[in-house]
């Protein structure tokens, strides 16, 4: 902030990228909970750290303060990153600095993970996306997509193959709703209506879109009344989405209360403040239909669907929170037409085909076991961070749990060529030819 205001631009993002891989990521789609402890906050308003770190990181690369970094020197250590979100690329460009030599595996078409295909083009550009990855390109890290390590690619192949394994796999397993109902056609995750519009726009940018991809893949809210059922970053985002898709009509559905409109006497500061907000999805739906489209202490009892099979509607029940949790209130029942349902209710886990295939251990609520500030997993070299370690999190958590694990590994390897040094007389050099997916 201080070096903004004295107007020391290149100084300012220098500082910035000791801490942060990615700042034109977390300046666009983080929630800024370091805003809500801001010291000024006490008395005023606080300090707008995300618009600065997004003035500063957008300057930076308009000035060419952004360039390429090229490691001094090899180890001659090889690191294989399975997945290619902000924990993955953080992990990747830190061991890539220190001079490993890294190769990402992505099982998506493009690089980039829940920044590619989970947050929508009005959050996050995909051109940000892919300027970075071309200079993480540059800097001499591999990208491998089509890769869906224990799949079409052998996760005991990347173990024998480089020196060590890091897993940014995400929590991709997402929570469901298992009311009657729920199998109806028209009922989607989130994450699966927002991946299909992202892929839609991308194939049509480049002039891609093929006659039957609309149709058999293509989840749209065009014209039809769009519940979702979740609130949250995740949720806004299906709301902007099913607006720009020019839908008749969306509600978003919350378990919880409303909040108040200032602090609580239970969360005061630091904690982040949980207070009444409006996001752009609901200043949309505000500006078109006329009300915000939150309705909250609510719960879904069952969907309804018509004779084919598709989703109608569904009811909806009033809960209140007990010290047991919600508890539906009988005789508030209520129905509601809906061509659409969005389940967006947060997510559990990661998908567990890599872990089972590894045998690495899991916590209670099946995350990857894992010490944070060590990483390691229960299997040799094998390394874990992000979502797939800490559970659902924010964007700037997994860039700083990359950068952690990346630290660890650094470490691992250092300790492994020291010793292979001394078994072998010569430096260390794992197979450097890249493992490619195996054809379908």
């Amino acid at each position: 902030n201080n070096l903004v205001y004295n107007n020391q631009w290149k100084e300012a993002i220098d500082r910035l990228h000791k801490t942060n891989n990615f700042p034109e990521f977390t300046g666009r789609v983080c929630p800024a909970p370091c805003e809500g402890s801001c010291v000024a906050g006490l008395v005023d308003s606080p300090v707008t750290i995300k618009n600065i770190e997004y003035a500063i990181v957008d300057r930076a690369w308009q000035d060419g303060h952004i360039a390429p970094r090229l490691p001094k020197e090899r180890t001659g250590m090889t690191v294989a990153v399975v997945g290619s979100g902000p924990a993955g690329l953080a992990t990747a460009d830190c061991l890539n600095q220190l001079g490993h030599k890294v190769t990402v595996y992505e099982r998506e078409d493009r690089i980039g993970g829940l920044l590619m295909y989970g947050i929508p083009n009005m959050k996050l550009e995909k051109e940000t996306v892919e300027r970075r990855v071309d200079l993480l390109r540059e800097e001499g890290i591999e990208f491998i997509t089509n890769a869906d390590i224990g799949k079409n690619v052998d996760v005991n192949d990347l173990q024998n193959n480089y020196d060590a394994l890091c897993l940014c796999l995400g929590a991709t397993k997402p929570r469901d709703l298992n009311v009657p109902g729920r199998d109806l056609k028209g009922v989607h995750f989130a994450m699966e209506f927002l991946v299909k519009n992202q892929k839609r726009l991308l194939m049509t940018k480049e002039g891609k879109l093929e006659s039957k991809w609309e149709k058999e893949n293509f989840i749209t809210a065009a014209g039809k009344d769009v519940i979702v059922i979740g609130g949250g970053d995740t949720g806004t985002d299906c709301i902007g989405t099913s607006m720009r898709h020019r839908c008749k009509s969306v509600t978003n559905f919350e378990l919880m209360p409303q909040p108040p409109m200032d602090r609580a006497p239970d969360n005061p500061w630091p904690q982040w403040p949980r207070v009444f907000g409006v996001d752009y999805g609901h200043a949309e739906v505000q500006a078109v239909f006329g009300k915000d489209p939150r309705e909250y202490s609510v719960m879904t009892k069952e969907f309804l669907g018509d004779d084919n099979g598709n989703v109608t509607g569904l009811v909806t029940q009033d809960v209140e929170i007990t010290a047991q949790g919600p508890k539906a209130i009988e005789g508030t029942e209520k129905v509601w037409p809906a061509d659409l349902v969005v389940l967006s209710m947060g997510f559990l886990s990661p998908e567990d085909y890599i872990i089972n295939e590894l045998g690495l251990d899991v916590d209670q609520r099946n995350n990857i076991h894992a010490v944070y500030g060590d990483f390691r997993t229960s299997v040799e070299g094998v390394f874990a961070g992000g979502d797939c370690r800490r559970g659902q999190s924010l964007v700037v958590w997994a860039i700083n749990e990359g950068r952690g694990m990346a630290d660890a590994a650094h470490e691992y390897l250092m300790e492994k060529r020291v010793v292979d040094f001394q078994s072998t007389g010569v430096g260390a050099f794992a197979n450097l030819s890249s493992l490619s997916p195996k054809a379908e």
